[in-house]
């Protein structure tokens, strides 16, 4: 019995990927099918970063293939390759980085900052190429985080190299200053400082960028969505009322600008107690998840209000670096790679394609 590469497509579509929601054909992920007698070659490109999720993958398409009658054996060649991502209009994406990726609240104690970081590290852990910008210029924390205080080294005296923590470049206003000094400045200063702090770094070959945005949406919201290119934003808040009050607010914020949420993050959805492992839910429950219905976005995880994340943090040492197998660990790699996958279906960015015109004068 002859089998068609038509029946192998067609098996493929049947396998719906968690993570795209819908299967690798209409994620544009097959590349080609060559059958043989001894086997079915498949070439798949990702589009996203898939080291903690590859092999399962190659196992259930090959699942899939074994479901058509008389079909060889399949071998998937799984390879990745992320590419640039269209961003808002008018603004062209930053040299040296493909895709920026904003996390954002509408207020402060949500733990956004904590979540931006674990999940810069969790992409990492995945594959990808990473950097993170503390966007927040009045509070930055990223430099203790990421435990890399210090200046920034300048090879030429007008940009800056990030530093490197965990395999993460990153820069931050508190690499300039020191760790206890305020930033006495109106909101024009604290715009430009941003746009230097992008801008005048040598980010080298990042797949991913993720901004760790100041709570709220004043100035320096304003700016990163009408001069930085972006991506997509992620909304991180807790299940609380009050806090999915201020939630809504940034992701219509986001709305408003053009910028695609690519989902909520519900943090401390649920305390674990470090003696018991009891499970309360403090902050109340199921406040993201009601989020995500109302304004059609996807709820990408849960994360835990757990004292290791917060003391690893505090520390220097946050829990996806240190701890890569804990449970913490793994839902945020669950949330990265919902993340990198959401923003592997959007539209491709082409303008480096296109050939620039040059008039000279013969």
């Amino acid at each position: 019995m002859t089998v068609s590469a038509a029946q192998i497509e067609q098996a493929l579509q049947g396998y719906i990927d968690p993570y795209l929601g819908c299967d690798v054909v209409k994620a544009g992920m097959l590349k080609s099918i060559d059958i043989s007698d001894a086997r079915t070659v498949i070439a798949i490109e990702a589009g996203f970063p898939t080291a903690g999720y590859g092999a399962a993958l190659c196992t259930a398409l090959a699942a899939a293939v074994a479901t058509v009658p008389g079909a060889p054996p399949a071998e998937i060649a799984l390879d990745t390759k992320i590419v640039t991502h269209a961003v808002q209009k008018g603004v062209k994406p930053l040299p040296g980085v493909r895709n920026t990726i904003a996390v954002a609240s509408g207020k402060g104690g949500v733990g956004k900052s904590t979540t931006a970081v674990n999940l810069a590290l969790a992409l990492h852990r995945e594959g990808a190429s990473v950097g993170l910008l503390d966007a927040d210029i009045y509070g930055p924390s990223q430099p203790r985080m990421l435990g890399c205080p210090g200046r920034p080294d300048s090879r030429d005296g007008k940009s800056m190299e990030p530093k490197v923590s965990y395999g993460i470049q990153c820069i931050s206003i508190g690499h300039l200053v020191e760790e206890d000094t305020p930033m006495i400045w109106r909101g024009p200063m604290a715009t430009s400082a941003l746009e230097q702090l992008l801008r005048e770094t040598n980010w080298r070959d990042l797949d991913y960028l993720v901004i760790d945005l100041p709570p709220g949406t004043g100035d320096i919201q304003l700016t990163l969505c009408q001069k930085i290119p972006v991506s997509g934003a992620v909304i991180v808040t807790t299940p609380q009322d009050i806090a999915l009050l201020d939630a809504r607010k940034g992701l219509k914020m986001f709305e408003k600008v053009d910028v695609p949420v690519l989902g909520i993050v519900e943090n401390m959805s649920q305390h674990i107690c470090s003696n018991c492992g009891h499970i309360e839910h403090i902050f109340g429950a199921g406040g993201g998840a009601a989020m995500s219905q109302q304004y059609g976005v996807d709820l990408l995880g849960s994360l835990p209000l757990d004292i290791r994340i917060r003391e690893g943090v505090d520390n220097g040492r946050p829990t996806v670096a240190v701890d890569p197998d804990s449970a913490s660990s793994l839902e945020y790699r669950e949330v990265a790679r919902r993340i990198a996958a959401k923003l592997a279906l959007r539209a491709k960015d082409y303008s480096s394609r296109f050939p620039n015109i040059v008039i000279k004068n013969s």
